[in-house]
């Protein structure tokens, strides 16, 4: 089971409130430089570590390429999110970037991090 996740930004960009809040967490901690949201016993943490290195983040290096979230509805939450800082990604293959049997929306913010937001399909019923 996750515990937590820490992430560096550049910056506590109003788009990570709205879309953690919108995927159900809630504001957990508050620092100087950071904060963290809850969902269940996980939660996530931004920082603006003054020990950062001020390079742009770039997630085609290691390091984290993107985070993954299930949601009810993804292509809602893709549309809204337009309106919160971050931009369709893959808009070619949108909604089925990801492939067939689930929908999936790939976002980016300003400072170029990436989610996915994945929702099954309704019409079509995986077997495991």
């Amino acid at each position: 089971m996750l515990h937590h996740v820490e992430i560096w930004v550049p910056s506590l960009d109003a788009s990570w409130e709205w879309l953690l809040t919108r995927l159900g967490y809630t504001e957990y901690q508050r620092f100087e430089g950071g904060v963290s949201y809850l969902h269940g016993d996980t939660y996530l943490v931004f920082e603006t570590s003054p020990a950062m290195t001020r390079e742009p983040y770039d997630r085609m290096r290691p390091g984290l390429n993107h985070l993954a979230f299930h949601c009810d509805d993804a292509e809602v939450l893709a549309e809204e999110a337009l309106g919160h800082g971050w931009r369709l990604m893959f808009a070619d293959r949108h909604p089925y970037a990801g492939g067939p049997d689930y929908h999936a929306a790939y976002l980016e913010n300003d400072a170029g991090f990436e989610v996915e937001l994945v929702s099954r399909r309704r019409d079509r019923v995986v077997n495991s």
